[in-house]
């Protein structure tokens, strides 16, 4: 893995490039912790919801479903920034499949919270369920593509480790890259269940473990910007 730094400046010891990669890719440690700690509280703040047995997406519904699609197109940018850091840090090869599937996966996430699920599961409260909208088909669409984006960007980032040697990265990304896709298979499954909520909650957690484990390692790949004297480096 290569890092460049077309700016660094010997002159004064610090690489502005560095520095800004570093903090773009400390985003992608952030935006995970910051959608489950959000959501969570709306979850049992929110009269009638389970979280058991309902989705947290569901919570895009009802008088104060805002709150949830405010969270879920924040964590989306999160993500978009630090995909940009990974492509910041690593220019070429698998490196920028993953910048490119990782930056995929953000940019789905984004229309995701402007279409809401249909109701279902009893939430919210009254709501019939078992109807579908095109705003729910929408909202099924851009996740299938956001978690096989996700899955694939873990699974790259799984061989681009082991062709270095790295079996710990390679292991995680690998069962990540598993995790999220089947988990997420099998949420899609028709009909709510206690089942289907426990896998996507595997899919979401797996992809957002990813997603930090990575922003981390690249993070610290990139030199320190402190560093003087430095044209490039390399991990």
């Amino acid at each position: 893995m290569t890092t460049s730094s077309p700016t660094a400046t010997s002159r004064t010891g610090f690489d502005s490039h560095a520095a800004v990669t570093r903090s773009l890719l400390g985003w992608g440690v952030v935006a995970g912790p910051f959608y489950v700690a959000v959501g969570l509280a709306l979850a049992i703040t929110r009269p009638g919801f389970d979280v058991t047995k309902h989705a947290l997406s569901l919570l895009m519904l009802g008088d104060h479903g805002w709150m949830q699609r405010v969270n879920l197109a924040i964590s989306g940018l999160m993500v978009l920034v630090a995909a940009y850091g990974i492509l910041r840090a690593v220019r070429y090869g698998r490196g920028l499949s993953m910048a490119a599937l990782t930056g995929l996966y953000g940019g789905c996430l984004i229309p995701s919270s402007v279409f809401p699920p249909d109701p279902m599961g009893g939430f919210p409260a009254g709501a019939a369920g078992g109807t579908v909208s095109t705003s729910g088909v929408l909202h099924m669409l851009f996740g299938a593509i956001g978690f096989v984006a996700l899955a694939a960007a873990a699974f790259t980032d799984a061989r681009w480790a082991a062709g270095r040697g790295d079996s710990s990265r390679a292991k995680l990304g690998a069962a990540c890259g598993a995790v999220i896709l089947l988990g997420f298979l099998g949420a899609a499954a028709p009909g709510p269940s206690a089942a289907g909520v426990g896998l996507m909650w595997l899919a979401v957690l797996g992809g957002w473990l990813w997603l930090a484990a990575a922003a981390a390692h690249l993070y610290t790949v990139v030199p320190h910007p402190m560093l003087s004297l430095r044209t490039g480096g390399a991990a």
